[in-house]
């Protein structure tokens, strides 16, 4: 509920009493003893859906601009006659004003919003540089950058231009401030003891999940955009931080001016598209979602133009995304290839051992070194393979040439392979083997903890000859 309190302006008391009685409305009237430009302040309770009604009617009856309308949130309503306040009122969003009101707190002062966008990024930067979940959470909580996104599309369909304009120079030069705050930050960094030097922060799981964003980066925005629309009008505050999480607007952006910093001009793009995208997105579901809810100007000669506005600026957003979505479509085309290219190598490669079912030799591991960027540059998968061997048998001196000819042609496409080898004992225990996946038993040399797992042996490339002798890795005491 909400209680309505209005000052009438002189000579308009009569005709706003008519006019909320001819609703239904109760209220209570109360002599106005200021400087004497209101001779009463009339107050009455009201659903939030009824606010925007009722104060067109006493727009109506008189109540103008210069005057004053205050509505004010109630926390316990007691009455018998709300229930038939509530059948005269029906619906859940606020009213126009209300709306207007929330928006205009979501796009703060200058001040305030650089201040939370620097802080919020900053955090995000060092989030992203320290593989930190929990403070990238934090930075998506502090970041501001949604409020703006909604305060526009509200300034739109309310006509108010001043206030749709702000919340694009808000958006555009956040985001902007946010890039340049983490490129300047990274920068700094690198010229300290922070951050190891030649750090490659594309390998950092954090920064990885930011620049391969795909088509489902587009719904998540979508869908966000939706949520914040709705916890704005239906008067749950409280969801926008939730939403704020979900749509991750600054540490993207922060992974872009990481990118800048780095020299890594993929992930700069990469990290831009995802919070161009999301920001966009945003956009266009919460001016959607405004428009469809019935939001509409005080003044009547106004909407029609408010339509065409409407109408246009959702066809430059939609152009927008469209173009931007053909970059997200080839990032998930070559997320899919990448991930079923290397399906199909492990697959391969464990069937080869599988049909040559030599005695004691294991497919410890196969890791293939192949990212989305690398399809869409065109670069080589590289295969890594580790083989576990027993000591008197000889390793074949043209393995990784092997696998190289036998992947290429199973696959369809050049390969970079390397092979590395390790001593293994395999037991007779078939039982044993089995709970292992079919590599190395537990009592053999793999599982001690100077195995190849904690001291690589030496991979050898295709383009390279094996040694007389394999690489071996001898781990048990009194052995060299």
């Amino acid at each position: 509920m909400r209680l309505v309190q209005v000052l009438i302006p002189q000579g308009r008391r009569e005709s706003v009493l008519e006019s909320l009685d001819q609703q239904g409305v109760d209220y209570a009237v109360f002599e106005e003893v200021g400087r004497g430009d209101f001779e009463a302040m009339v107050q009455f309770p009201v659903p939030p859906s009824g606010v925007e009604t009722v104060m067109e009617k006493l727009t109506t009856a008189g109540i103008r601009d210069d005057s004053y309308t205050i509505v004010l949130p109630t926390e316990t309503v007691v009455s018998q006659r709300l229930s038939a306040l509530k059948e005269r009122f029906p619906g859940l969003r606020i009213s126009r004003e209300e709306l207007h009101a929330r928006a205009e707190d979501l796009a703060p002062a200058n001040s305030t919003f650089f201040s939370f966008l620097i802080l919020s990024t900053v955090i995000a930067a060092t989030g992203l540089l320290l593989d930190s979940a929990a403070t990238i959470i934090g930075a998506m909580v502090v970041a501001p950058l949604m409020g703006p996104a909604v305060s526009a599309s509200v300034g739109t369909i309310l006509a108010d231009r001043q206030m749709a304009t702000r919340g694009v120079v808000l958006q555009v030069t956040g985001l902007a401030a946010a890039i340049a705050t983490a490129a300047v930050l990274g920068g700094v960094l690198q010229q300290t003891i922070l951050i190891p030097p030649g750090i490659n922060i594309q390998e950092i799981p954090q920064v990885a999940e930011r620049t391969s964003p795909n088509v489902l980066s587009l719904f998540l925005a979508l869908g966000s955009g939706i949520a914040g629309a709705i916890s704005i009008m239906r008067g749950s505050g409280s969801t926008l931080v939730g939403v704020a999480i979900a749509v991750a607007l600054v540490p993207p952006a922060a992974t872009s001016g990481l990118g800048i910093a780095f020299g890594l001009p993929a992930v700069a793009i990469a990290g831009a598209v995802l919070v161009v995208v999301n920001l966009l997105a945003i956009n266009l579901s919460a001016l959607i979602l405004f428009y469809l809810s019935g939001f509409k100007p005080l003044d009547a000669d106004e909407r029609e133009s408010v339509r065409s506005s409407v109408a246009a600026r959702i066809a430059v957003i939609g152009v927008g995304i469209a173009v931007l979505s053909l970059v997200l479509t080839g990032v998930t085309y070559a997320s899919f290839q990448t991930s079923s290219f290397e399906q199909q190598t492990q697959s391969e490669l464990q069937r080869q051992f599988d049909e040559a079912d030599i005695e004691g030799v294991e497919l410890v591991s196969v890791t293939v070194d192949y990212r989305p960027i690398d399809y869409l540059l065109g670069n080589q998968p590289r295969v890594n393979v580790l083989v576990g061997i027993p000591r008197d048998l000889q390793a074949p001196p043209d393995l990784a040439q092997r696998f190289d000819d036998q992947l290429t042609e199973g696959l369809g496409r050049d390969v970079v392979v390397r092979v590395g080898f390790v001593e293994a004992q395999v037991s007779d225990d078939a039982s044993t083997r089995a709970s292992i996946g079919g590599l190395a038993p537990a009592n053999s040399r793999l599982d001690r903890p100077s195995s190849l797992l904690d001291c690589p042996s030496v991979l050898i490339d295709r383009s390279s000859d094996l040694l007389d002798r394999p690489s071996v890795l001898r781990t048990p005491e009194g052995q060299p």
